[in-house]
């Protein structure tokens, strides 16, 4: 049957000095006891110059003042701490003290600080070091590669602007939102008009160029953290504006087509203009408590859709009030462009 080998017979000190652990050991007057191989490699400080010194006389510069607190309060009080890397990064100076290494760089540390009890029963510490730069490390760079898919789920690649899935996530809530409290809510869908004729003039290259200029003079026009701009799809854009009057939202549809018309972006192939312009269709929600979810979005469509049928390079408003899916010709307010 198999025995346990004694204490005594292990080497302990073997043991102490080749842990993957800083191990400290401080008496009541805060003196160094015990400084282990770990200690010596990471502080640069070997044990016999250390052993016999105050704490904070021990390393080549001072600690935080948080570990020297914690210290005291755990000699004083016989309670441990725990110093979080998250708080507290690096509390004592120890550094990467690799042959590559030109500048001295602090380790990132979890310490933790237990009481203990000599033999003669005094109060001792046992200060306990370890490395978390790696496990830091690591988190960065998961929490790096998260914000990354995060970004690509709900950012569209080319214009930088958010992409239909955010805008159809985040519609349901601000629609919700608006429904319970009785608050205004506008959606403009905006279109770029001729855009095939565009692409086919000249090339998907320039095309994407165009794309990334509209969205960029779209976006300038907003000024509010709710406000929101995605594409829609192709050439479409759509812009959801909370606690927006019709009457404000008729100026500020016109602010839109105006920024994309100053862009000045040579379209000679456009049937109604020598530049790039948009047309636009757009709807109000305000308390309407019977409305369908979805019909918003259908009402700023039907209302783009008379926008162009009215020569483009303007805006329409369709109060949702008057939308009727059955009606062709619905009753709204047109913008003409004067600027064609």
């Amino acid at each position: 049957m198999a025995q346990l080998m004694p204490a005594s017979a292990y080497r302990v000190d073997e043991i102490l000095n080749t842990i993957s652990l800083g191990l400290i050991v401080l008496d009541a007057d805060q003196t160094v006891l015990l400084w282990n191989g770990w200690v010596e490699r990471y502080s640069g400080i070997p044990a016999s110059q250390a052993l016999g010194k105050h704490v904070s006389e021990a390393f080549e510069e001072l600690p935080s003042r948080a570990i020297l607190s914690a210290i005291t309060n755990t000699l004083s009080y016989g309670l441990p701490v725990v110093l979080s890397n998250a708080l507290h990064r690096s509390p004592l100076p120890l550094f990467q003290r690799g042959e590559q290494e030109v500048e001295k760089k602090r380790i990132d540390q979890s310490v933790t600080i237990t009481p203990i009890t000599a033999e003669d029963g005094a109060r001792q510490c046992l200060i306990q070091i370890s490395d978390s730069t790696t496990s830091i490390k690591r988190e960065k760079i998961l929490r790096t590669h998260s914000e990354v898919l995060k970004r690509e789920a709900t950012t569209d690649s080319l214009t930088g602007i958010y992409n239909r899935r955010f805008f159809d996530e985040h519609y349901k809530m601000a629609i919700g939102h608006a429904v319970r409290h009785h608050v205004p809510l506008t959606v403009f869908m905006v279109d770029i008009d001729y855009f095939k004729e565009y692409n086919d003039n000249y090339g998907h290259v320039a095309g994407d160029k165009a794309l990334i200029q509209v969205a960029a003079a779209l976006r300038k026009q907003l000024l509010r953290a709710t406000d929101v701009l995605a594409r829609f799809g192709g050439e479409e854009f759509i812009l959801m504006l909370p606690n927006m009057a019709p009457d404000i939202a008729m100026l500020f549809a016109e602010k839109l087509r105006t920024a994309v018309w100053d862009l000045n972006i040579p379209h000679f192939k456009s049937h109604i203009s020598q530049r790039i312009s948009v047309s636009i269709g757009f709807s109000n929600y305000h308390k309407h408590p019977d409305v369908d979810a979805n019909a918003l979005l259908k009402c700023a469509d039907a209302a783009l859709y008379e926008a162009k049928k009215a020569g483009r390079n303007q805006s329409y408003f369709l109060p949702l009030q008057q939308f009727n899916t059955q009606t062709t010709a619905p009753a709204g307010t047109l913008h003409k462009s004067i600027s064609h």
